[in-house]
């Protein structure tokens, strides 16, 4: 089996969903291998001869090489200025590659002129068309070659009964150079697609197999895939063109599309090793790990890990410090991103009684266990290098009407113990939620200009309402976004704090102030959390 995770995102670290499935089929004896296409599809197009039309764009075409070595030496990061022209100039050697698809591409993001990735028509067009995809040379090539590694060969019988016809396709078998063979593949390709970003070039992909390899199995998974499929408007566009889609944790129902059932809750460890870990932009290895599926509070209104209903399964503690300890001989990291919605109690006290001697981060509530000063220093010890905190809002009232469960007091006392203990503080904030109005969005500013020494990086967001949320037949609603697949809607504030005065209050008033600037500047261009902790005090 091959398992894809496909462009485009940030190219910084290995994917671990695809990294946990090889984990799974290894562990069962399944020939697997794992391709990262949005790694080499990016550096590809970084790499592939361009035409440039302006100075910027010849000057970032001609030290892309000096750029991305400047992007894996941890000395940079001491300095933000060489650092952030390098990651600007990158992007831009990926913009310029895209211009003639007309895409914009970046480090970060996918976007397309004309086609939508909330629109499935649009998808089966990109499907029925993946030779207008900017990443089409890369796959084109590189999939033949990895197939033809990795996946066994059976001769072509029947042409027809292979042909499936499906949404205009006609697939045709592949005749590889050399000997010639026609053959047909009856094996499966997975693909876990997890942003939007990722989902036109996902399907010019599908549709380039399916036209090139008729016989292939065709599974799509992934975080962007379960959100579509838990949705209340979700009907299946891709019947003809996708054979199998999975929602939620992949490795149970691909192991029985494999023929093995009854596996029951097996633990497996993510398998990691054939992918390049030298090419990550970052400086050095960053080891993705979850230590959990869903959400242990899973109480906030509007969560989409409440909204979808997503159960909480944990890794058992001493199963996840395993798991930690095997990957950490294996691959070496410079640093541990902690993947989970939030870092459990358990697993938080294992680390910092267990010190890993590795640096790491991940998401943690604001909870009482962090308002122990001496615990902080303690997970200082244990090399916790950040911490992202959804803090949400300063005021008191919204918070309690989105059932946070976080106090403001507990908010400012832990923010201080994370300072003391020299533990880099990554706070989100979350704006137009129906509980809010201007007025309290000057208390959260309020709270962010009272705390700006203790908040390393700010993370502003503007609320959407989503449409599988139970709040959501609460209030007038309309379309967010012109797309079946949208999991959003636009919705009637009752207060009348809409989006465009949401905008307005962030861009004239809230990023302006001082405090607030400050601390926004020290956010990684493009990269943000992903790269803030290497910036971070070690």
């Amino acid at each position: 089996m091959l398992l894809i995770f496909p462009p485009a995102a940030k190219p910084c670290e290995p994917p671990a969903g695809i990294a946990k499935l090889a984990g799974a089929l290894n562990a069962q004896g399944i020939a697997c291998t794992i391709l990262d296409a949005n790694l080499e599809g990016l550096l590809y197009l970084m790499r592939k001869p361009q035409t440039a039309s302006d100075t910027w764009t010849r000057r970032a075409v001609k030290n892309n090489s000096s750029n991305l070595a400047v992007l894996r030496d941890p000395q940079n990061y001491r300095n933000p200025d060489r650092y952030s022209r390098a990651v600007k100039d990158v992007n831009r050697v990926l913009e310029a590659s895209a211009r003639e698809y007309h895409a914009i591409l970046g480090l970060a993001d996918y976007h397309h002129q004309q086609l939508s990735p909330v629109r499935s028509n649009d998808l089966i067009i990109a499907a029925e068309h993946p030779e207008q995809n900017p990443f089409y040379s890369w796959f084109s090539k590189r999939l033949p070659e990895i197939l033809e590694k990795t996946l066994s060969p059976r001769r072509h019988r029947d042409a027809e009964n292979n042909h499936n016809n499906l949404n205009g396709f006609s697939p045709r078998p592949l005749r590889l150079s050399g000997n010639n063979r026609i053959f047909t593949m009856s094996s499966f390709v997975g693909f876990s697609l997890n942003y939007l970003s990722q989902a036109l070039t996902t399907f010019a992909i599908i549709g380039y197999l399916r036209r090139e390899f008729p016989g292939m199995k065709i599974v799509l998974g992934g975080g962007l895939v379960t959100s579509w499929m838990k949705s209340p408007l979700w009907k299946n566009p891709f019947g003809g063109l996708v054979d199998h889609l999975i929602a939620g944790p992949g490795e149970g129902p691909l192991l029985e599309l494999l023929g093995i059932k009854e596996i029951g809750h097996e633990h497996v460890t993510p398998d990691y090793g054939s992918l390049p870990r030298e090419e990550y932009l970052s400086p050095g290895f960053v080891l993705p790990y979850s230590g959990s599926s869903g959400c242990y509070w899973n109480k906030c209104s509007f969560c989409p890990e409440t909204a979808e209903d997503n159960p909480y399964v944990p890794v058992p503690v001493k199963l996840a410090m395993a798991d930690l300890k095997s990957l950490i001989a294996k691959t070496d990291p410079v640093l541990i991103h902690l993947l989970d919605n939030a870092i459990s109690p358990a697993l938080m006290h294992a680390l910092a009684n267990e010190p890993l001697e590795f640096p790491w981060y991940g998401f943690a509530r604001i909870g009482k266990e962090l308002t122990d000063r001496d615990y902080c220093v303690q997970l200082k010890r244990s090399g916790c290098r950040m911490l992202k905190l959804g803090l949400e809002s300063g005021d008191q009232g919204v918070l309690d009407r989105l059932r946070k469960g976080t106090d403001l007091s507990t908010a400012s006392l832990v923010l201080k113990n994370l300072h003391d203990a020299g533990i880099a503080a990554y706070v989100y904030l979350l704006f137009g939620t129906p509980a809010e109005t201007i007025r309290e969005a000057r208390k959260t500013l309020e709270f962010v200009a009272a705390h700006s020494n203790a908040i390393t990086f700010l993370n502003l967001a503007i609320f959407n309402m989503p449409v599988c949320g139970h709040e959501f037949r609460e209030y007038e609603t309309g379309r967010f976004y012109e797309g079946d697949l949208s999991l959003y809607a636009a919705f009637k504030h009752p207060h009348g704090w809409d989006r465009k005065a949401v905008r307005r209050f962030l861009d004239v008033e809230f990023k302006k102030h001082p405090a607030v600037a400050a601390i926004l500047k020290n956010d990684p261009p493009l990269f943000t959390s992903n790269h803030a902790a290497f910036f971070a005090q070690p």
